[in-house]
């Protein structure tokens, strides 16, 4: 059996709108699983900066494997945000000179949110957009258009502006039970064997193959 080649930045070369991230981004705050994709009609390899902005500090964007992320999904990160300790928000430091001198400690001390990270196995929906320092888990899906300011737990649907829950996918015992399979973590040949159950199966069914494999994470 065979499977798409992950270092391939092209997984469908009849359709160059769709491109693999892991092959693509170079940038070191950025860091992308096996399998993840970017669709978008107009410019998918411009990723790195078309989607991922205000990227000045040391916070990373992490993603996890088999996400599939929609046409003009954003993340935006902590350099878009502004002081709000005063009466200003303007970030008067960043145009150099004189008030640099006498704001930059105000920039550079600002508290963050850190590393904006995204589990495995996650959907977002078209124009949705990601605050800085959010954390997504495994198996959620974001719907279109929706701006996600608040983490959002495994297996979890939500929508909006801002995004609110809509619906929890599993309930806890199966969402353990997915969690502790972790198929995403499971060698690429057993995911195509088993990509059917993936897709259309129960949880239960899951965590018996990850079970019959010694593949099961302890939680």
């Amino acid at each position: 059996m065979s499977q798409p080649d992950p270092t391939a930045l092209h997984p469908l070369p009849a359709h160059e709108r769709v491109v693999f991230l892991r092959p693509l981004v170079e940038s070191p705050r950025i860091v992308v699983g096996e399998y993840t994709y970017y669709d978008d009609p107009e410019d998918p390899t411009g990723f790195a900066h078309r989607n991922v902005l205000y990227g000045y500090g040391p916070e990373r964007l992490i993603i996890g494997r088999y996400c599939a992320i929609a046409a003009g999904t954003r993340f935006l990160m902590a350099g878009a945000d502004h002081p709000m300790m005063g009466v200003s928000t303007f970030p008067f430091a960043i145009f150099g000179g004189a008030w640099a001198e006498r704001t930059l400690d105000l920039i550079t001390g600002m508290p963050s949110r850190g590393d904006t990270v995204v589990g495995n196995d996650v959907w977002f929906g078209y124009q949705s957009i990601v605050m800085p320092g959010v954390r997504i888990g495994d198996g959620a899906i974001i719907a279109a258009g929706s701006v996600v300011t608040a983490d959002v737990p495994p297996y979890t649907i939500v929508g909006g502006n801002p995004a609110r829950q809509i619906r929890r996918r599993f309930d806890d015992a199966d969402v353990e039970r997915l969690l502790r399979a972790a198929w995403w973590d499971w060698p690429v040949e057993l995911v195509t064997e088993h990509a059917r159950t993936i897709m259309a199966g129960s949880p239960a069914e899951i965590e018996r193959v990850s079970v019959e494999h010694g593949l099961e994470r302890t939680r």
